[in-house]
């Protein structure tokens, strides 16, 4: 089959990403926006931008059918789900292919199986993959399967992701109400109330395994990140390769990964995660069947370029090279950049980016979806974007991605920078001591230091320029953005 336009069913960095895999390959990218993102970055690096609905994603970003209706009007062949929003919905996986369009992805049914977990983790016990003890509740059964279990415990949506319809439970007693609340949360966030039983592992940390599989047999890894420092159950920083991970640990894990892949007869680019006791035993965890948000520390490593890879292997083309190609080199770390108060329990933090400073220099890497004079919205996730930096070892990768943060300014909402900046800094992370809980152990009272804010204001201050009149007839800001400027500017035949 041949691909010759590509529908980004997303928005931000991640669609700004693909955009430019599809022009690096011929292939023309269409951006689709809601009202809220009229004139965002992402829609000036696609060839064309289609609107789609009104701000609220289940009227935009998740409508099915307004997605396939651009992807009609716009003449696209193929469409990306990026992740988030509908990327691990087999629904509309299964919706792309009926409307006879090319789906950049994994099966549907891959994605229906390891989007229910109770069903993946059947799935992947069957191919001898180990599994942190659980169990699936019904209804008077709970307090006995927990018992069964030992605390404390999760419980866990069925359906669940991003920490969605997940509570500690540390006592019998907190039970009952811990499952009331993650019912609520998953059948508000998933349209689906299961939930089931998980023991908790103290201070594991969380290291995940990149696959790539084409449709002619080859399936491949490309090694490790660990992903421990996160905040409610949600990444910031991620690196690779992992700093405790032995040869022997890194050959059995990855042969796990695939082996959970193959269980489900995988294509494409996605991620089997674990968890890793401190006793050196691992668990699967979830396969996020998506490209991942830290795919560009895997990119460094390995100079295997993953989003141009789910685009040959959707067209049907061989993935092109094997497991004895893939060689990793040196040591990556990125930075998750987001629009919240670290302060204030992250909360997040809306409004108009009034000035903007990106890093570069060498080793340096950024994926950005935003532009000084743009506006973070309310309705969406607030990441504004991701740093990485490279090093010959993990030394040099923290040093470089520390003078980037330190170089990287924004004025307007608040961002999560100078903590980011207090995280590298820590000696115990420079130490290589993380896990899960590393952030609630180290950083919960965390405030910015004074020296530390001051310094980022100035360097935003000395960025900013003068609000922008009234916007135009598209409702953009009168004063076009770098990103307007190029938006014309097309690359001959």
């Amino acid at each position: 089959m041949s691909v010759k336009a590509v529908l980004i069913a997303n928005r931000g960095e991640i669609a700004v990403r693909i955009a430019r895999a599809c022009r690096e390959h011929g292939l023309a990218a269409v951006a689709v926006y809601s009202e809220a993102d009229r004139g965002a970055p992402h829609t000036f690096a696609a060839d064309r931008a289609v609107p789609i609905g009104p701000p609220p994603a289940v009227h935009s970003y998740l409508n099915i059918e307004a997605l396939l209706a651009a992807a009609r009007q716009s003449g696209a062949d193929a469409v990306h789900p990026g992740y988030g929003f509908l990327a691990e919905s087999a629904a509309f996986a299964r919706a792309v292919e009926a409307a006879g369009l090319t789906w950049v992805g994994p099966p549907p049914q891959a994605i229906a199986t390891m989007g229910d977990k109770l069903a993946a983790r059947a799935t992947v016990a069957r191919a001898g993959v180990p599994l942190v003890p659980g169990t699936e509740v019904g209804g008077g059964d709970a307090a006995a399967a927990a018992r069964r279990l030992g605390f404390p415990l999760l419980v866990k949506a069925a359906a669940g992701g991003g920490g969605k319809g997940m509570r500690t439970v540390a006592s019998e007693a907190e039970l009952p109400d811990a499952l009331a609340a993650a019912r609520r949360e998953a059948e508000a966030a998933f349209a689906d109330g299961r939930v089931y039983l998980e023991k908790l592992l103290v201070r594991p940390r969380h290291v995940e395994v990149q696959v790539l599989g084409d449709r002619h047999g080859t399936l491949v890894h490309l090694g490790e990140r660990e992903c421990s420092i996160q905040r409610r159950h949600q990444k910031i920083v991620e690196e690779t390769p992992c700093p405790v991970l032995t040869p022997r640990l890194r050959t059995e894990m990855t042969a796990a990964a695939l082996a959970a892949a193959r269980a489900v007869g995988y294509t494409s680019a996605g991620t089997v995660e674990f968890l890793l006791d401190v006793e050196g035993r691992f668990y699967f965890l979830e396969m996020n069947t998506r490209v991942q948000v830290e795919h560009p520390i895997t990119e460094w490593v390995t100079g295997i370029d993953i989003v141009a890879a789910q685009l040959r292997i959707a067209a049907g083309a061989p993935l092109g090279f094997g497991q004895a190609d893939v060689r990793a080199r040196g040591h990556a770390i990125e930075a998750r950049l987001y629009a919240e108060d670290p302060a204030a329990g992250f909360l997040p933090s809306a409004g108009p980016i009034l000035a903007l400073r990106e890093p570069g220099g060498p080793g340096v890497r950024v994926d950005s979806g935003i532009a000084a004079g743009g506006v973070v919205p309310v309705e969406y996730d607030p990441l504004l974007g991701k740093i990485s930096a490279w090093g010959e070892g993990r030394a040099m990768a923290i040093a470089r991605l520390s003078a980037a943060l330190r170089d990287t300014a924004v004025l307007g909402p608040t961002t999560n920078l100078a903590f980011l900046q207090d995280v590298l800094a820590h000696p115990a992370f420079r130490r290589g001591e993380t896990h899960t809980g590393f952030l609630p152990e180290h950083f919960a009272t965390w405030q910015p230091g004074g020296e530390e804010a001051v310094a980022a204001l100035a360097a935003a201050l000395a960025l900013a320029r003068p609000a922008a009149p009234a916007g135009d007839a598209r409702g953009r800001a009168a004063a076009p953005t770098p990103w307007e400027t190029l938006g014309a500017w097309r690359l001959g035949s």
